[in-house]
């Protein structure tokens, strides 16, 4: 009988509702928890569920309590767990940034030498200002950290920023990224042998790679196909059928999303008629 796995989500905060949709999205049925209930588990799978606290997550799976686990990034390397990231998960992007007054006269990384920075990710932040060669006084925040400058308890911040807004509305302004940071798959070391851990990771991939990813099908007169198949961003070769009109034939690819909208006019300039594009459920490399 196979053991089953356990599987750490976020209860609340912006990484709860695409982790859940992402696994609903594997197929394995989660079980939706009822009001405040913290355990559940999936219906076609051997995996039960635990919501807890995104920033206690890779605790969890460090300790042997969860067997993986998905939380940020920046929460795995600002602690330094004792955890294997398994896979990136695409969404819950965000950017670790140091920021200044938009009155403040830095302009680079290199003013912030000798200042005083706050920052609810220190070891990050002292770990990349030692990289840089930089000497400044951090100072821990655990919250609110935009507000620092104004308050006057440090010169500069160091925070997660995803849209800028939050900063413009401080009055801060961003002198650059200092660590790039989105949602990810944990998974407890010493665990290399578990089965089911490595086909989740496996089902998540596919689903995040058929997302980034359309089903492209166009028909176009065989002595044009060179230049159509030419155009395609494709690491594989289209699949090309004949049609049931003399001298047509079919082209089927899967083609970057992010590509489709300089793609198609392309494809019609071409001569390329009844293009289609379709969503990918799954896809297996």
């Amino acid at each position: 009988m196979n053991r089953r796995l356990t599987l750490a989500l976020p209860s609340k905060g912006r990484l709860r509702e695409p982790s859940w949709s992402l696994l609903e999205a594997t197929g394995v049925a989660p079980q939706e928890p009822g009001e405040r209930v913290l355990q559940t588990f999936c219906r076609n799978a051997d995996i039960d569920l635990l919501f807890v606290r995104a920033d206690d997550v890779p605790e969890y799976v460090q300790d042997g309590i969860v067997d993986c686990g998905i939380t940020g990034l920046d929460l795995v390397s600002e602690r330094d767990f004792d955890v294997d990231v398994l896979l990136r998960l695409g969404y819950g992007t965000c950017s670790l940034q140091a920021a200044v007054s938009t009155e403040d006269a830095a302009q680079s990384f290199t003013d912030l030498d000798g200042r005083r920075i706050a920052t609810s990710h220190p070891r990050i932040a002292a770990q990349w200002l030692a990289e840089q060669g930089l000497t400044a006084e951090i100072v821990r925040v655990t919250g609110s950290v935009e507000i620092s400058p104004r308050l006057g308890l440090a010169d500069a911040i160091i925070d997660l920023v995803s849209t800028g807004s939050t900063l413009r509305t401080n009055g801060l302004r961003s002198l650059g990224t200092l660590f790039e940071s989105e949602a990810v798959l944990v998974g407890r070391r010493g665990s290399g042998d578990h089965e089911a851990q490595r086909t989740l990771t496996m089902l998540l991939a596919s689903v995040i790679n058929a997302r980034a990813t359309r089903y492209l099908l166009c028909n176009i007169a065989k002595e044009r196909l060179n230049e159509v198949t030419a155009l395609l961003p494709t690491t594989g070769s289209p699949t090309v059928m004949d049609l049931a009109t003399p001298g047509i034939v079919a082209v089927h690819a899967l083609v970057p999303a992010a590509q489709i909208w300089s793609l198609l006019p392309q494809l019609q300039a071409c001569g390329a008629s009844s293009i289609l594009t379709l969503p990918v459920e799954r896809m297996m490399p």
